[in-house]
């Protein structure tokens, strides 16, 4: 396996992360001051839908690595 493989499997995992947390909204993740100013400068459902787009993003990237 070569590195673009294994930053493809890593861009997945870490889309699935990032939908974990936008979805469940852990409460010691979700407070952390970074994600709190987008909470503050897109609002609550802004900011699970810029994760989401973000989360997307990475995963499409990760994909087009493994293809």
């Amino acid at each position: 396996m070569d590195a673009s493989t294994w930053w493809g499997i890593g861009l997945i995992a870490y889309a699935v992360l990032v939908l974990a947390i936008a979805f469940f909204k852990p409460g010691p993740i979700w407070r952390m001051g970074k994600i709190q100013g987008f909470v503050k400068l897109l609002g609550e459902k802004g900011t699970v839908i810029f994760f989401v787009i973000f989360a997307l993003i990475a995963a499409g990237v990760g994909i087009a690595l493994l293809v």
